[in-house]
């Protein structure tokens, strides 16, 4: 059932009475924490993260993160923000920091993160290396702090250096799941007994009956990446979202694992390549890192030539089954939740139901 201290509206059957106005459904510590009427977050997607789309999710009651490294400059980054925040009509929202393993791009990341400071935003999705550098600078800053793990072990290491919340990625996510193969739900059932603050869920997921499922598993959120592919808002080309719509679960591929530098992505031709030059026992930057760059995922989503480069992505793409606006996917998921707890009500044997079992067998 759903954790103490996690609450629950009563179901109603029809999907406008649900997702309708600016009504919350769950409460949990994670909506307490972000201020957000629905415990969905929208991790940072590189290159597509914009004003646009990250003021979408945050008008649709979730939260969504700008990713700096998506743009050329601090400028044209705080220009994002300002766009962000005039779109978001004052809901809260947040920016993605990749801590790299390179000072170089640390200290790049460092002048992203002032700016964002200057601009007010005071949510900040953490990723990569520890963001324990970052965290005296975010935390006199009054911000929260979400750091994204792949493993228990990093999980309770974070909670220990301060952050606010942790996110748990399961390895079906799109991206780096690092070494991890171990499923997301799995991973949060065991991480939550072990820690104190809000625990969110990501890898795999983009349904409603999951949100169900990882609030039931004691979670206080969920995390979506590639559901959210589809979004009106994303700006990608529109040949690029068909192409996720048209994909199932098996649509996705793991390369560079013998790099260690593990990457889920979806399978296309620059991927299958890939894959047939490790195969063959290249495994060297200098043989693969035409096919990495990021220019080419850039040059992929705004061309829709979806078969060049390597696009980030996880078999939750199943689930997107149309190109719609963010407000209508958040309002599907939410509406999918509460069909799952309405279901999952009808198998619950309550209390009085099971007294009344009772005293129908001591009157026989």
């Amino acid at each position: 059932m759903v954790s103490a201290g996690q609450k629950i509206a009563p179901y109603a059957a029809e999907e406008e009475s649900v997702t309708s106005g600016r009504q919350s459904y769950f409460s949990t510590k994670l909506t307490s924490l972000l201020g957000i009427r629905h415990p969905i977050l929208c991790g940072g997607l590189m290159w597509l993260s914009d004003g646009a789309y990250v003021s979408a999710v945050a008008n649709a009651g979730a939260m969504g993160f700008i990713t700096p490294r998506s743009f050329s400059s601090p400028d044209a980054f705080r220009d994002a923000l300002k766009d962000c925040t005039l779109q978001a009509n004052g809901q809260p929202f947040g920016v993605n920091l990749y801590v790299s393993s390179r000072r170089e791009e640390n200290e790049k990341l460092l002048r992203f993160a002032e700016v964002a400071i200057e601009e007010h935003v005071r949510v900040f999705e953490t990723a990569g290396r520890s963001p324990v550098a970052f965290l005296p600078m975010l935390k006199e800053a009054n911000a929260k702090v979400i750091h994204k793990v792949t493993t228990i072990k990093h999980a309770i290491k974070a909670e220990s250096i301060g952050v606010d919340a942790v996110v748990i990625l399961g390895g079906e996510c799109g991206g780096h799941p690092g070494v991890n193969k171990l499923p997301a739900m799995l991973l949060a059932a065991l991480a939550r007994p072990k820690l104190k603050i809000p625990l969110i869920v990501g890898g795999g997921i983009g349904s409603g009956a999951q949100l169900l499922a990882a609030l039931s598993l004691g979670a206080d959120g969920i995390l979506m990446g590639s559901r959210m592919l589809v979004a009106s808002e994303i700006w990608a080309h529109n040949h690029y979202k068909e192409h996720i719509v048209e994909i199932n679960e098996n649509g996705t591929r793991r390369i560079l694992e013998n790099m260690g530098n593990a990457y889920q992505c979806l399978n296309n031709d620059t991927a299958q390549t890939i894959s047939a030059l490790e195969a063959a026992g290249h495994n060297d930057y200098e043989t693969l890192g035409p096919y990495i760059g990021g220019h080419l995922q850039k040059s992929a989503y705004k061309t829709g030539d979806f078969n060049k480069g390597v696009l980030s992505l996880g078999p939750a793409a199943a689930f997107a089954d149309k190109i719609e606006p963010v407000e209508k996917i958040i309002q599907r998921i939410l509406h999918d939740a509460m069909e799952a707890y309405g279901d999952l009500s009808q198998k619950i044997i309550f209390q009085n139901e099971m007294e009344a079992g009772v005293h129908a067998q001591a009157s026989c």
